[in-house]
């Protein structure tokens, strides 16, 4: 008898240890996600241009514990007048499996050169947000989130 309750705990021993591995997983999956040069992408959607580093207003938590649904605000100097207006804001996060996460189209009746969203990220990374403005230039700003929890994970690295 007391050998049965030996096996029983080493049994509960083991599924005890078999689910803190399990649980270790995502953290280590999210290791082995690199992140991407977007610079191509980046010159792909300007068509060659540079953008300037100035007035984008990223409003993203430097902390996020859960990458599943991050909130966001992306808020562009603009005047939104029929000569001077934000024709696109493009969202980029350079550890996800497909960087480009998201793209809004404004015009001058947009009132508001703003967009409040919700966005998945892989990991830890530097978040990009580029704004197409009228004439053929854009401007750039980026920052920094820690993410905790991965999300967008490529199940064939565990």
């Amino acid at each position: 008898m007391a050998r049965d309750f030996e096996m029983n705990r080493r049994r509960a021993l083991a599924a005890a240890g078999a689910a803190l591995a399990g649980a270790a997983l995502p953290s280590r999956a999210q290791r082995f996600q690199p992140a991407q040069d977007i610079t191509p992408l980046l010159l792909l959607v300007t068509h060659g241009t540079t953008p300037r580093e100035e007035g984008v207003e990223i409003d993203l938590p430097q902390i996020a514990e859960n990458g599943n649904s991050v909130p966001m605000r992306i808020r562009i100097a603009s005047p939104m007048t029929a000569g001077d207006y934000v024709k696109a804001i493009y969202i980029f996060a350079e550890r996800n499996p497909r960087p480009l996460v998201a793209t809004f189209h404004l015009n001058a009746q947009s009132g508001r050169a703003e967009v409040t969203t919700r966005v998945r990220l892989a990991g830890t990374q530097k978040v990009r947000a580029l704004a197409e403005l009228s004439g053929d230039r854009f401007v750039i700003g980026a920052m920094d989130v820690l993410v905790t929890a991965a999300a967008c994970l490529d199940e064939s690295l565990l």
